[in-house]
């Protein structure tokens, strides 16, 4: 695999020319993926007061905004790395409510939180209308490989020993889910940019055609 250094500054600056570049008609949907180590949240804040610099109307979503209820998550028990994988986003809700109404014939109108996972409850959050052109940035973990719709996609990746130090000891527990993901959805290959971000001050972009 080839890298290609970059700073911080020079990712934030090519992730919003990508999508600036695309179509203003309609809107663009962007899935920025990685296990929470990895700040995806940071990069998703970071290209959207550039692209509201260049005028797009921006919507930020968090994937763990829309988590399923607790009774669900931790049916098989709190630290069950199968069911974080595979259970605790609730992929329906956030289909349903975010990227289809922002796809071809949409109507614009997202639902942008729909659970507290820290209180489990209802997030009674407003519905908003996101204009076209505008541009949905969605920041979360193990997105990729689950068909969600989406016009461009980057992933942060930290190699396994990297992830081992930067996750909390008490979340060590979600590492094979980390690891399974890496083996079947192979996420730094599949999405549009894939990042290496061992160094956090020193990511590096996958410069390899994906296969």
């Amino acid at each position: 695999m080839r890298f290609r250094p970059v700073s911080p500054d020079v990712l934030a600056r090519e992730l919003t020319a990508m999508v600036e570049a695309r179509e203003r008609a309609e809107w663009t949907r962007v899935i920025l993926d990685g296990a929470p180590p990895t700040g995806p949240g940071a990069l998703a804040d970071e290209v959207g007061a550039r692209l509201r610099v260049l005028g797009r109307p921006v919507l930020r979503v968090s994937a763990g905004d829309f988590l399923r209820p607790a009774s669900l998550r931790f049916e098989r028990g709190r630290q069950d790395a199968d069911a974080r994988y595979d259970l605790w986003l609730d992929e329906g809700a956030l289909r349903r409510e975010v990227l289809a109404p922002l796809g071809r014939g949409g109507s614009g109108r997202v639902l942008p939180a729909r659970w507290d996972a820290v209180t489990d409850r209802a997030t009674r959050a407003d519905y908003l209308d996101l204009a076209p052109g505008g541009v949905l940035l969605l920041d979360g973990e193990l997105l990729l490989g689950r068909g969600l719709p989406h016009e461009v996609s980057a992933h942060l990746w930290l190699s396994a020993p990297a992830l081992a130090r930067r996750l909390p000891a008490e979340e060590h527990w979600a590492l094979p889910a980390f690891a399974r993901y890496d083996a079947q959805v192979r996420p730094l290959h599949t999405a549009d940019v894939g990042v290496r971000v061992d160094d956090p001050r020193h990511p590096a972009v996958l410069d390899d055609a994906p296969v």
